[in-house]
């Protein structure tokens, strides 16, 4: 019996869709190796959400009808907790693989679960790293979105009861946001905005002014992670940080995992395999029912690529959650654009 999974994943722009192909690729390998070892088959049956919400709940009313035992995976936080959200009402269970908003569902649920970690851990961290590098009046360009909201309120109620403050600039056009910089005082500006578009010519604009020689880039959501980054903006994309999920050493199946992607993989390719892991272990021990699987949440126990896996649950996450996913703060070195410094790790 091969047992069909349903996967949504940003394939496509509008969606950053080399996080989609990373994600994709670490789920297709997993696939691979627990087909090669036996005992069950899986198969993938993927959608892309090109990260549309309207997409998202489209594939997962399809899905479900075609019967799927599980959907995985997604990428965009808006996106995921719509497809969540359906999910839930559907009564199929779906394991969110990179997607960190803290109210990933509107109400406690047990069908949804989560590896990534919930956005304010991961930027309370970024936070902490800001102002121990002496940041404390910070900028921010912000695009429409409940994820860069929540990300601004994250930050805003770490840093104002240490003396940091933020500060919102209201417009998107490069040229404007260097002016702002240059008269409002800040040290840094954060990057809440999607990428490559205004995300790169920003960056461009600020390190093409004489006047900002001196202030920090920041882009907490991961944006120069991918190649597609590095490639567009070379030596002005370095020293940049960024949030990153691996750990300091990969287990050895992350090792090998990293050996057996055919391109260089992001921390996205891990949580794509650790995702096909999870649900393989659950679905050995307790079958393709989606009820069953709903309740195994609570019981899994796996090694996975970057740590061992097990799902708790607490008052201010509505989903089963992996408690300790490592969290990095990195970014491209200067030196060597194609490389990676480790700057603070949780």
């Amino acid at each position: 019996m091969v047992i069909q999974l349903g996967v949504l994943a940003p394939l496509t722009k509008p969606g950053w869709d080399e996080a989609g192909r990373h994600l994709l690729a670490g789920m297709e390998l997993a696939v691979r190796d627990v087909n090669a070892a036996g005992g069950i088959q899986l198969e993938l049956v993927v959608r892309d959400t090109a990260a549309e919400t309207e997409k998202a709940v489209a594939a997962v009313d399809e899905l479900a009808g075609l019967g799927v035992a599980a959907l995985v995976g997604e990428y965009h936080s808006v996106v995921a907790r719509a497809a969540a959200t359906r999910a839930d009402a559907l009564g199929v269970p779906f394991l969110c693989s990179s997607a960190v908003l803290d109210e990933l569902t509107e109400q406690p649920t047990d069908w949804v679960a989560r590896l990534c970690p919930p956005q304010s851990r991961g930027w309370q961290l970024y936070a902490d790293y800001l102002l121990k590098a002496g940041h404390t009046r910070i900028a921010v360009v912000v695009a429409p979105s409940i994820y860069w909201t929540a990300g601004i309120r994250i930050l805003r109620n770490d840093l104002a009861p240490r003396g940091g403050a933020i500060i919102e600039l209201d417009t998107l056009t490069p040229s404007v946001v260097c002016d702002e910089l240059a008269g409002n005082g800040a040290t840094a500006l954060l990057l809440l905005t999607g990428h490559p578009e205004p995300a790169v010519p920003t960056v461009q604009a600020v390190r093409r002014d004489d006047r900002l020689a001196g202030i920090l880039i920041g882009a907490p959501a991961g944006q120069p992670e991918f190649a597609e980054w590095g490639a567009l903006l070379g030596d002005e994309g370095t020293a940049i940080p960024f949030l990153r999920y691996l750990p300091e050493q990969l287990t050895p199946l992350g090792t090998r995992v990293k050996a057996s992607l055919s391109e260089a993989p992001s921390f996205v390719a891990f949580e794509g395999y650790d995702a096909i892991t999870v649900l393989a272990s659950v679905l050995r021990t307790h079958g393709p029912d989606r009820t069953r699987i709903a309740e195994s949440w609570q019981h899994v126990d796996v090694e996975g690529t970057r740590g061992r896996i097990h799902f708790t649950r607490t008052p201010e996450i509505p989903v089963w959650q992996w408690p300790s996913p490592p969290i990095q703060i990195a970014d491209r070195s200067p030196t060597d654009p194609s490389q990676f410094r480790t700057l603070h790790t949780n």
